[in-house]
C-alpha cells in the first residue's frame, strides 16, 4: 500500500512528519523488562526495591524485601501506610535521590523516571538503617508497629535482627546505582514510546492510502 522507502524513512526518522502532542500511553514502562532489572539491582545492592507510579501505588513486585517489611507489607494497614510512604517521595521537590524515614522507621529513597519531560514512575530502594538503632528506641517502635497493624511482636522483632545498618559509603553508592537504573528504565521507556510512535505513523498512512 506504501512504497518500502517510505517505510524505511519513517523508521529511521528521514522523513518529516508534523509534530502531534498525543499522550504517553499507559503502558510506556515495559513491566516485564523492568522487573527483572530491579531485581538484579536489589539482589547486587542489597536493599528493597520496587517501581511505583506517580501516584505511589507499586507497578512491580517488591524485590529482595526484608522479612521486616514482609511481615509490615502482609498487613492491609501495614500496606497502605507503605503506599503513603511512597506517594511522599513523589511529592519530594529534590530530582536527585534523597534518604528519608518511613513510616516503618526504616531509611529509603527514590529516583524518577521521565519520558517527554513527564514523570511516569519512581524507583525507590530502602530497607535498611543508616546507623544501628538505639535498643529501647527500635523496642518501643516494634511494639507501636506491631499493635497498629496487628503483627507479632515476637516475629516482628525477630525479623528486625536481619535489618542492615549502611554506612555513608554505601549509602552515597546505592544513590549512584539508583539513578543509573532509573535512567535506562527511562531510555527504555523512551525507545518504546518511539517505536510505538512509529508504527502509529505507518498505520494512519496504510488507513489513509486504503
Amino acid at each position: 500500500r506504501f512504497g518500502a522507502r517510505e517505510v524505511n524513512d519513517i523508521l529511521t526518522g528521514t522523513t518529516r512528519v508534523s509534530e502531534v502532542e498525543t499522550p504517553l500511553p499507559k503502558n510506556t514502562l515495559p513491566l516485564h523488562c523492568v522487573q527483572p532489572m530491579q531485581d538484579v539491582f536489589a539482589e547486587v545492592a542489597q536493599v528493597g526495591a520496587v517501581t511505583a507510579d506517580k501516584d505511589g501505588n507499586a507497578l512491580t513486585r517488591v524485590s529482595n524485601s526484608c522479612d521486616f517489611c514482609k511481615l509490615i507489607m502482609g498487613s492491609d494497614e501495614g500496606r497502605a501506610a507503605c503506599n503513603e510512604s511512597w506517594r511522599k517521595l513523589v511529592s519530594q521537590e529534590k530530582t536527585s535521590p534523597e534518604f528519608t524515614t518511613c513510616h516503618a522507621g526504616l531509611q529509603y529513597a527514590r529516583a524518577r523516571i521521565e519520558v517527554q519531560g513527564e514523570l511516569i514512575a519512581i524507583l525507590i530502594a530502602g530497607q535498611f538503617y543508616v546507623q544501628e538503632p538505639d535498643t529501647q528506641e527500635e523496642k518501643e517502635r516494634i511494639q507501636a508497629l506491631a499493635q497498629k497493624y496487628r503483627i507479632s511482636e515476637d516475629l516482628l522483632l525477630q525479623a528486625s535482627k536481619q535489618i542492615s545498618a549502611l554506612d555513608d559509603r554505601k549509602v552515597s553508592q546505592i544513590s549512584g546505582w539508583l539513578e543509573r537504573v532509573a535512567s535506562t528504565f527511562e531510555q527504555i521507556s523512551s525507545e518504546r514510546v518511539n517505536l510505538m510512535g512509529r508504527l502509529r505513523q505507518i498505520a494512519e498512512m496504510s488507513a489513509l492510502n486504503q
